[in-house]
């Protein structure tokens, strides 16, 4: 576990250990099926454990860990009906932030977003996922950011780490060349004022991640049909 094998400083324990063991499940350092043990995680970043256990009880209400009945906790596998509600919301909360911050993005966040878009380019043209994915989600963070909707960050914070652990855990293109396509779209109508076409392509562009629902299994179907 590479990604919190470092104590964390004390002064940010609860976010900031809730925040490594959410960045070690979505990047794949704590494998689906792992068991997570709060002592050992508590030894590991250097904290007590109750921090450890609210980050774990957040986790959980994400979806991303689950407590089995005299065990320890297990991150959980990727099934397709979380997913599914998942990009759903995902792709509803950044449309709205989309159309409430329209009207109010500056040119120099027009300007972030452009830079977030070349780097997104170039990392999907050199192959590169995480630059790819952290290019992303600057991007589309900014309207997120200016449009200030609390309610929407809070929503997004909860779900978008299963919609990006399943991209990396089912990563071939992002549909890269597509995204840096809606990209442009999407700058192109922000730049012009045009809120409405701005948010249709911006759930567009969260709602193409349907597929990854096709490549993720169904638990319900697993047990009724096992291999």
């Amino acid at each position: 576990m590479p990604l919190v094998s470092t104590p964390v400083p004390r002064r940010l324990l609860r976010d900031d250990v809730h925040d490594r063991l959410r960045a070690a499940l979505v990047i794949g350092d704590l494998a689906p099926g792992e068991q997570l043990r709060d002592v050992d995680l508590a030894e590991q970043l250097g904290v007590s454990r109750t921090p450890v256990r609210e980050a774990l009880l957040r986790l959980e209400r994400a979806g991303l860990v689950a407590t089995v009945p005299g065990r320890s906790t297990v991150v959980t596998t990727p099934d397709a009906r979380t997913l599914r509600e998942a990009s759903a919301v995902v792709a509803a909360m950044h449309e709205l932030a989309v159309r409430e911050a329209a009207p109010l993005l500056t040119a120099t966040d027009l300007d972030e977003m452009r830079r977030a878009g070349e780097a997104f380019a170039a990392a999907i043209a050199s192959g590169d996922v995480e630059a790819a994915l952290a290019a992303d989600d600057e991007l589309h963070g900014v309207p997120v950011r200016v449009a200030g909707n609390r309610a929407v960050a809070d929503v997004l914070d909860q779900h978008t780490p299963s919609v990006r652990r399943a991209e990396r855990l089912r990563f071939a293109s992002l549909a890269g060349h597509d995204s840096v396509v809606r990209h442009a779209r999407l700058l192109d109508h922000l730049a012009a004022g045009r809120a409405d076409d701005a948010a249709a392509v911006e759930r567009e562009t969260w709602r193409c991640l349907d597929h990854l629902v096709d490549l993720t299994p169904d638990p319900a179907t697993t047990e009724e049909h096992p291999a």
